[in-house]
């Protein structure tokens, strides 16, 4: 069989232009991956965040305590083993910070906002994650006089919003 220049042309071209659709499909899944890791990791941070900064009441004595207890070892791996450990608790009490900065960002945008929908979305991340005291789903949906699915949906707006606040431009899901 024997092909033509005009024929291997024709075939080049195809072969080209489902090359640029696969690359061009790959980069759009990678960048919903992302994105879904962004919001998943929200989600992840509220549903932990009164367990955070449960743990994080005392980390400023405990950081103290390692650091003198750095300061009498004398083996490598210990010492290795307590550095890790202050490393988690700091890095623990900045989440914390961070994330209460930015829901004070959040409540500010949402008073802001003409829609009310985006202080309830506010107020149910709040009672729902943040706040001392947790409240039900079913509660906060009475307290609104919305179904619980609702409440849902505004738990996955808030997200959005606080993924952007937080991560920023790659916090972003462009269409």
């Amino acid at each position: 069989m024997h092909i033509t220049e005009k024929q291997l042309k024709f075939i080049t071209e195809i072969a080209s232009k489902e090359a640029i659709k696969a690359h061009q499909a790959e980069r759009k899944l990678q960048h919903k991956e992302r994105h879904d890791r962004r919001l998943r990791n929200i989600k992840l941070l509220l549903r932990n965040y009164r367990g955070f900064k449960k743990h994080c009441e005392d980390v400023k004595f405990e950081i103290d305590e390692i650091n003198e207890k750095i300061g009498m070892v004398t083996v490598d791996s210990e010492e290795f083993k307590l550095e890790s450990i202050k490393r988690s608790k700091e890095k623990t009490l900045i989440m914390v910070k961070y994330t209460e900065k930015m829901m004070e960002v959040y409540k500010v945008l949402c008073e802001q906002d003409e829609d009310p929908d985006e202080i309830r979305r506010f107020q149910v991340v709040h009672d729902l994650y943040v706040s001392d005291k947790k409240e039900s789903v079913t509660k906060i949906a009475e307290r609104h006089s919305v179904a619980e699915r609702t409440v849902y949906r505004d738990i996955d707006k808030a997200s959005e919003s606080l993924a952007i606040l937080m991560f920023g431009i790659d916090g972003v899901k462009f269409k």
